[in-house]
């Protein structure tokens, strides 16, 4: 089923998961294991990333095939512009509908490998508003695309940042999903800046449990998220007790949640890292407490 019919269902709020393409088979039995575990909670969709450079390529479509079969969940795969001119791209397109999936997350993609800086591949496309457009163009496809509240880390500024993502919705994006992000008063700003550009479409928000302080440090570094002064000194007071860490990031989390979903937000985006416990429990405390509906509805 289409992502955007799912969302203009609008009847409960849309819980996802990401997972990556594993490189090993310990990593694909982990995967497995946790969507296995993770069905049950019942999420709207999963989707699988796309290796650099478009390294994984047959995989994901792959994964995403079998997720689809084996395990009756509806499945997304993400695309990128990287190391591949129009005719490889179509191709891939080409794939996917075989396949039968029906929703494509569609990406610029990180630099190839060796580069610090974007590089277009000769005879391919530079931006991805370019592969919206030709996937709007030719192909069925819900068309997912990336947005980022505390701006791309390679924009001029978050008006230029902005001006640019009004340009890729208006050829062809059906909703978004934002980079990670740790307070949501970014994301609730960022909504605000982009309904008043013209931005209609949902825009759901992405978030990374925290189940390790070195991990997430790292992550928000390469994606340009800030960590909140009060959450870092949390992290940091738990020094090297993980089992600490990963209570307090599920604790966090699920507040995080709770909050967006009380201010209206359709749904929540788990990047998952491929492990199930965190997401599991965060997303049940949450189906528990149903902070998206008022209070008088839930006495």
């Amino acid at each position: 089923m289409r992502i955007d019919q799912i969302l203009a269902a609008g009847e409960q709020p849309v819980f996802s998961f990401e997972f990556f393409p594993p490189k090993t088979e310990v990593g694909e039995r982990n995967l497995y294991a946790a969507l296995e575990e993770l069905r049950s909670l019942d999420p709207a969709f999963v989707s699988v990333t796309y290796g650099a450079g478009g390294s994984t390529r047959a995989r994901t479509i792959e994964i995403v095939h079998r997720i689809r079969a084996e395990f009756g969940l509806e499945a997304m795969a993400h695309f990128t512009c990287v190391g591949a001119t129009v005719p490889e791209l179509r191709a891939t397109l080409d794939e996917m509908l075989a396949a039968g999936i029906d929703n494509v997350l569609a990406l610029r993609g990180d630099p190839p490998a060796g580069h610090d800086e974007w590089v277009k591949t000769e005879g391919g496309l530079e931006y991805s508003r370019e592969l919206v457009a030709l996937i709007r163009a030719d192909y069925p496809f819900a068309i997912g695309a990336a947005c980022f509240p505390e701006t791309h880390v390679h924009a001029v500024s978050p008006e230029a940042d902005l001006a640019y993502l009004v340009e890729k919705v208006d050829v062809g994006v059906d909703f978004l999903i934002t980079q990670l992000f740790f307070d949501n008063a970014v994301y609730f700003d960022f909504l605000a800046r982009a309904r008043a550009a013209g931005i209609e479409v949902p825009i759901i928000p992405g978030i990374m449990p925290i189940t390790h302080a070195g991990q997430v440090q790292r992550m928000a570094a390469m994606c340009g998220a800030s960590i909140p002064a009060g959450l870092r000194d949390e992290l940091h007071a738990r020094g090297e007790d993980a089992e600490a860490v990963l209570d307090f990031g599920v604790a966090y989390a699920t507040l995080q949640c709770a909050e967006l979903l009380a201010g209206g937000a359709p749904g929540i985006h788990f990047y998952t890292l491929n492990r199930s416990p965190a997401t599991r429990a965060i997303l049940s405390a949450l189906k528990l407490s149903r902070p998206w509906e008022p209070a008088v509805a839930r006495l």
